[in-house]
């Protein structure tokens, strides 16, 4: 990895508070789906959800959590600024985690809505920061690597917080862990502004594409967008049931989230048709390829948080091991049914992040000796290579379950672990990738909503994965689920290998000048 002193030291600041805002994202999502399916008279009581029920909440408060960035992102970009943006999503954020703590289901729908408008003020907004640090000559070509850094301070922060999960919620409850979810996001933003009192270079790179007809164009485009959005959402909620008699796509909030994205895909599509310049249109046409087909990676990579998170409550054998009782204990980590002690279920949700850590310096190395050798792949493949690791880790799984006799024994922990550990490095090929490109390619004036649009295609992935999670339960061969899975990543493989010529064109006209 190229040494940090290479990189710009804000760098360290931004990638600190991501790391704490992570901490508590990841706090929050890995009890979510065991706080909505816990029973209501356990002695910590969640709402006794069903699997389909919560894996139906849990995909459409992905979906919209991924969807607020465009808008989010719009607003930075012409009216609020950068650094004012991270701080309006800091705290929605976590004054939302911390009204989880409250067990009464009005706050909890209360309280997602406002991690969701958050997360749309932080995320993109964040990330378009670190892309403008590289903006100087002596910086320009190590992007791609300054985005691997960051996505490394993110996954520090998501491999701690499961444990505090884990203890506070066996201990405690499920409130205290959501607050200390609201502790970690208000500690993040405090080192922020603290930071910024040394460093001029965030204020500098902190600039807004003013209208030179004050806000009208931002009025005019959230007027084709959400006016429209909102209405064919009311549309897809309301109008099913009387035609049908119920929803046409599994339930109702999956038919108000695809109607709401219609207009938004038409508005992206609409960028790229009015762009003045040809290379900006051809930029921002690549861009989009690179959205649809991410829309599978998304898909399948959350399902952590559901699919993977109930085959490793129900499924897994989490048996505590004879040596690592005292330190379970110790550390109040384990659960015990009388007879024996269980992981937690939540603590698989560190692996991941945990091999990001580990694999992201052999990762980066390994571009770096293809660069020193003039072999590095152009972004385009490597987003390539990404989705076919992917598909490789939902055939890990598959395996799994037949080995396991479809559940009917305990499977071995090592599957899910193996699951993750390739899946993350399907993850470290697309995702920073595929922010460095969002910031390579986007038009400076689109900036901050090109990254919106990344986020909405993780936002309708997210969807996906939380529809394709709700069908868990209605299949009696898991092994078909996996599959279902690895064929969706592949056939993503695919188009992106069709597409590979024109896009490597685009980068490559793009680094060249």
């Amino acid at each position: 990895m190229s040494t940090f002193s290479k990189h710009p030291k804000e760098l360290w600041i931004l990638g600190l508070t991501e790391m704490a805002e992570r901490f508590a994202f990841y706090l929050m999502l890995g009890i979510l789906m065991l706080y909505m399916i816990a029973p209501e008279n356990a002695k910590f009581p969640g709402f006794g959800f069903s699997n389909a029920n919560a894996s139906d909440i849990m995909g459409t408060y992905l979906a919209l959590l991924y969807l607020t960035p465009f808008i989010g992102g719009m607003l930075a970009d012409r009216v609020l600024g950068y650094r004012r943006s991270i701080t309006i999503g800091g705290i929605l954020m976590g004054l939302g985690y911390f009204g989880l703590a409250a067990h009464n289901q009005t706050f909890f729908y209360l309280s997602l809505l406002l991690i969701i408008l958050g997360n749309g003020f932080f995320k993109p907004n964040i990330s378009t920061l670190v892309g403008r640090l590289y903006e100087k000559a002596q910086y320009k070509h190590l992007k791609d690597d300054g985005f691997n850094i960051f996505y490394l301070f993110i996954n520090i922060g998501a491999f701690l917080c499961n444990f505090f999960a884990a203890y506070l919620r066996i201990n405690y409850g499920w409130g205290w862990a959501f607050m200390a979810a609201g502790a970690g996001m208000f500690a993040g933003l405090a080192f922020l502004w603290s930071s910024q009192l040394f460093t001029t270079e965030l204020k500098r790179v902190d600039t807004i594409q003013r209208d030179v007809n004050g806000n009208g164009e931002l009025i005019r485009l959230l007027g084709k967008m959400l006016l429209p959005a909102f209405a064919l959402a009311a549309v897809g909620w309301f109008v099913p049931p009387l035609l049908i008699g119920g929803p046409f796509l599994g339930t109702s909030s999956t038919d108000a989230f695809l109607f709401f994205c219609f207009p938004v895909v038409f508005f992206f599509y609409s960028l790229y048709k009015n762009a003045p310049l040809f290379k900006e249109q051809r930029q921002i046409r690549a861009l989009m390829t690179i959205f649809v087909v991410v829309i599978i990676f998304w898909a399948v990579f959350h399902q952590n948080a559901s699919a993977l998170t109930l085959w490793a409550e129900d499924f897994t054998n989490r048996t505590v091991p004879a040596l690592l009782t005292g330190i379970t204990d110790a550390l109040s980590l384990s659960q015990s049914d009388g007879s024996q002690k269980f992981f937690s279920a939540e603590l698989f949700q560190s692996v991941n992040p945990g091999f990001v850590v580990f694999l992201t310096p052999l990762i980066v190395g390994f571009f770096r000796i293809l660069r020193k050798r003039d072999k590095e792949p152009s972004t385009p493949v490597k987003i390539a290579w990404g989705l076919g690791i992917t598909a490789i880790s939902a055939l890990v799984m598959m395996v799994a379950v037949i080995v396991s006799n479809n559940g009917a024994t305990k499977a071995s922990p090592l599957w899910l672990i193996s699951t993750y550990g390739i899946i993350t490095v399907g993850e470290l090929f697309l995702s920073p990738m595929g922010l460095s490109l969002v910031s390579k390619l986007s038009p400076a004036r689109y900036t901050s909503l090109l990254m919106g649009g990344w986020f909405l295609s993780t936002s309708i992935g997210n969807k996906l994965s939380g529809v394709m999670a709700s069908m868990w339960d209605g299949y009696t061969n898991k092994a078909f689920y996996f599959l279902t899975n690895a064929g969706l990543a592949m056939v993503a493989v695919i188009i992106l290998i069709i597409l590979l010529p024109g896009l490597k064109k685009v980068v490559s006209e793009d680094q060249n000048g």
